[in-house]
């Protein structure tokens, strides 16, 4: 039989965000450094292969996405599982201590192979270390501010992704792509880290609290059966793990392909990473808004639109070859991913019940970041036969046809 979550702990657990908010605070800010580690790479680390290390081949450039996905897709997998079991907090510093030699590795590795080797690592690490963030503040925030936690949530991650993505662009201009940029993740590793052993608690007693109001579930479900529910066993679930799996699939696309993209065109590693930082940082901080609006207006209708703002921006990106125009398409990327990525955590939690939600939701994340290994792997075959704006192209059709799926195939469920 499955772990369960602990009963209903101290008298004075209380969901809610303000009841909550300085344990909160406390995940926002972790998160910006997690979100961080992946910021050191969204800019530097295709060119690292490309011009230093003199990989010739896209398809191999991209490798350490692929590795970067499997890891982080399969440690999301487990994560929620392993939650229930042993606590929220104990996988969040596990997290943190695989990340650590990621920069180093990075920043001083003597080939390829090395890059390829810590991607793994960082998979590890997002694996447990975001999604220990997420499962932990929706956990506090119950079910009625949902969006808006996963909305904070995200916005932390993703603006530090973005402004990280922007200072190595700016620090590899000044001072050469390694081992520079990459001061900033040995910091981020180290900080969070200490925040996590030192000041983080738990939160299975707030999950304990919210299964008294909830009821027990109609069945106690195993791993198998909550991954075959999560995957297409139920069509809000499915619908939301194909769009998941398609959103992150148009970002490893666009990790590993739009710089190489940018550079053909002869754009400057600083100009790079203003489009690769404006992106996520749009992205981010618009996941403030985006979040508590699903809480009103639902969450189908912010998916559906959502994709096919980003397949907008992936087609403007593909028909165009001037730094305004990609200025303009990564705008539209950001404000797309916005209205779906916390939304989509969102509409999981809401199909849930809270004894098996940190396990839907790592089935998600497995589905979701699979996309990244799928669209890195794939985006770079396409670029090495036909081009890179070809590539950037059929990611876009994909990306509108997942839209088109959750508009037939999810019914809006009301909290």
């Amino acid at each position: 039989m499955p772990a369960q979550p602990r009963s209903p702990g101290p008298p004075n657990i209380r969901l809610g965000l303000r009841d909550n908010w300085q344990q909160f605070s406390l995940l926002v800010l972790i998160n910006a450094f997690v979100g961080g580690m992946v910021g050191l790479e969204r800019t530097v680390v295709p060119l690292i292969g490309s011009e230093e290390f003199k990989v010739a081949s896209t398809t191999l450039v991209v490798s350490f996405i692929v590795s970067f996905g499997v890891v982080k897709a399969l440690s999301n997998l487990i994560s929620g599982h392993l939650a229930d079991f042993y606590g929220r907090k104990r996988l969040l510093v596990f997290g943190w201590l695989v990340g650590l030699p990621v920069p180093f590795m990075i920043g001083w590795g003597p080939n390829w192979g090395w890059v390829i080797a810590a991607n793994a690592l960082l998979g590890v690490n997002q694996g447990f270390a975001w999604s220990m963030t997420v499962i932990m503040k929706v956990d506090l925030a119950g079910p009625k501010s949902r969006g808006l936690a996963v909305g904070l949530n995200e916005f932390a991650g993703y603006l530090a992704v973005g402004l990280t993505a922007f200072l190595t662009g700016c620090i590899a201009a000044h001072y050469g792509l390694r081992p520079q940029p990459f001061y900033l993740g040995i910091g981020y590793a180290a900080l969070g880290l200490i925040l996590s052993i030192l000041l983080v608690r738990d939160t299975r007693s707030h999950v304990g609290l919210e299964m008294s109001r909830h009821g027990a579930p109609a069945e106690a479900l195993g791993f198998w059966q909550i991954f075959r529910r999560a995957s297409f066993g139920d069509r809000n679930l499915f619908a939301a793990s194909q769009a998941g799996l398609v959103n992150n699939l148009n970002d490893g696309m666009s990790w590993g392909i739009f710089p190489l993209f940018f550079t053909g065109f002869g754009l400057s590693v600083q100009r790079i990473g203003i489009l690769k930082g404006v992106y996520p940082m749009v992205w981010g901080v618009l996941q403030t808004v985006t979040g508590p609006l699903s809480d009103r207006w639902g969450r189908k209708g912010l998916i559906v639109a959502g994709m096919w703002v980003q397949a907008g921006g992936l087609f403007l990106v593909a028909a165009t070859e001037h730094f305004g125009w990609w200025f303009a398409a990564s705008v539209l990327l950001g404000i797309g991913t916005a209205m779906v990525y916390p939304t989509l955590i969102a509409a999981v939690s809401d199909a849930s019940h809270p004894s098996w939600r940190a396990r839907s939701l790592s089935v998600y994340r497995f589905w979701r970041d699979m996309g990244y290994a799928i669209g890195a792997l794939c985006a770079g075959i396409m670029t090495d036969l036909f081009g890179a704006a070809w590539a950037i192209a059929v990611i876009g059709v994909l990306t509108f046809a997942s839209g088109a799926v959750v508009a037939v195939a999810m019914n809006e469920r009301r909290q």
